[in-house]
């Protein structure tokens, strides 16, 4: 459909996902929940082994919750869909590397959706801010990520004054992995993406499943679950064909052939 505001493409094992609203890539629910869709598709298909989050155009990566849609009754507390807000931050399972290529201004519920990705590459041009307490509302996903992500001072004073900061900063602070020129952000996101197409899917699920759920858990707890493969990423990895062609390739010193099996 033409007028779909999430465009997607996709290459062998590489799907880009596209947010196409003009003229701010604002997300409102029917979009949310489209994503959701998507997102849950990306997951569950195992050919598909790699995401690319972007906006549409070069102005604007995603401002987050449309408060046009919200003047005319979407409600802030409605039917998000799949994964809640944008499809990714409360998808469960999702055990596949995500990309954001943040093209522009990425504010509010799009910082959260960016920070809901595993490397986060930006445009040179690009801008960030949490605005919500201007509006009088919380940034709930990111008031929960944000200080864990960057400085606690620096988390805490975007979320409490709303200030922008530029791509520089961004960087400084690491919240996101490189900059590139705005001509040149999709070719390295999609150089990146292949790179990680053509690794271990077996590894990678083991690591998100690992770092997500290790979290709040003590070190030697989350030590002791991993050797005792107590994680079922990790179970299934060290029971795995790829497990053995890794030692194989090694051996015979070639690069090896991952199936995800």
């Amino acid at each position: 459909m033409t007028d779909n505001p999430v465009k997607t493409r996709r290459e062998g094992p590489i799907l880009e996902v596209t947010l196409d609203r003009p003229k701010a890539n604002a997300i409102d629910l029917v979009t949310s929940r489209i994503m959701g869709e998507v997102f849950t598709e990306f997951r569950d298909d195992p050919e598909v082994r790699v995401a690319i989050v972007t906006g549409a155009g070069e102005k604007f990566f995603c401002p987050g919750w449309d408060l046009k849609a919200a003047s005319e009754g979407d409600a802030v507390d409605g039917d998000y869909g799949k994964g809640g807000f944008g499809g990714l931050q409360e998808l469960r399972g999702l055990n596949k590397p995500v990309i954001a290529a943040v093209n522009g201004i990425c504010c509010g519920g799009g910082l959260e959706l960016a920070l809901s990705a595993d490397i986060i590459l930006a445009a040179d041009h690009a801008t960030f801010a949490l605005p919500e307490i201007r509006s009088g509302t919380v940034a709930d996903a990111a008031t929960v990520k944000l200080p864990k992500r960057i400085p606690y001072h620096i988390a805490m004073e975007m979320l409490l004054t709303g200030r922008w900061i530029d791509v520089e900063e961004a960087a400084r602070w690491g919240l996101v992995n490189h900059v590139y020129p705005g001509s040149d952000l999709m070719a390295e996101a999609w150089k990146l993406a292949e790179l990680l197409a053509s690794g271990p899917p077996l590894v990678y699920a083991a690591i998100k499943e690992v770092v997500r759920e290790a979290e709040d858990m003590k070190f030697q707890d989350a030590m002791n679950r991993i050797t005792k493969s107590q994680f079922a990423t990790v179970e299934r990895l060290y029971r795995s064909e790829d497990q053995l062609e890794g030692a194989k390739a090694f051996a015979e010193k070639r690069d090896p052939v991952w199936k995800g099996r």
